[in-house]
């Protein structure tokens, strides 16, 4: 029985060379020790909107670079890595997480929803279901407007899907970065209209303010 493509690329890592520096072998979530160990790590909560978000790492090189190019240049490979560093934080126990959703236009921009990747790794990892109730509309641009005007303007992007009649009372929501950590409260809203009583919130980076 041939073996697929996961066992294999386990079974070869200790050969490969770490996608960070190229020099060292892979250890840990396809980089070195020394460059996980380099990482901008946080590991804790920041408080945003008035809510408290658990983030692995500041918004610094490299994991900026990283991300940036995992979002917006498609190089899947470094989702691993994002997400094993959200499996480093000590989160609480919830039966389902909730990707940050994207807009059909930024789909099809980018190809595919980066917090539903990393969603569905930190999944399969704590064995709970991603569930996605919430869609979001059209993400027009912020540039202008006051705060309260861009707060008013997120909040009306995100929607209730009726399709899914499932609904979990604690849930995790997910997103790749955070700055004001205004789309998390708007999904925030969203979720507790659908009646979920514990939300809490990650992110692989948190930029500083």
């Amino acid at each position: 029985m041939p073996m697929s493509k996961r066992p294999l690329l386990h079974w070869l890592q200790p050969f490969l060379p770490c996608i960070l520096c190229g020099i060292s072998k892979q250890q840990q979530h396809r980089v070195c020790l020394d460059c996980w160990q380099q990482l901008p790590w946080l590991k804790q909560t920041v408080v945003r909107h008035e809510l408290e978000i658990h983030a692995a790492c500041y918004y610094h090189y490299p994991l900026d670079r990283m991300i940036q190019k995992f979002k917006y240049q498609q190089q899947l490979h470094y989702q691993g890595l994002l997400a094993g560093c959200l499996m480093q934080l000590k989160l609480p126990r919830v039966q389902a997480i909730v990707p940050m959703p994207i807009s059909t236009d930024r789909l099809a921009e980018r190809g595919f929803n980066q917090s539903l990747q990393l969603a569905k790794i930190l999944a399969r990892h704590l064995n709970i279901p991603v569930w996605q109730p919430v869609q979001r509309l059209a993400q027009h641009a912020q540039k202008g407007l006051s705060r309260l005007e861009r707060l008013d303007n997120i909040e009306a992007q995100f929607q209730i899907q009726l399709s899914q009649p499932v609904h979990y009372r604690r849930v995790l929501m997910l997103d790749d970065v955070v700055t004001t950590g205004s789309s998390l409260h708007a999904l925030h809203l969203q979720l507790q209209e659908l009646g979920c009583q514990q939300i809490h919130a990650c992110c692989v980076a948190t930029a500083e303010t």
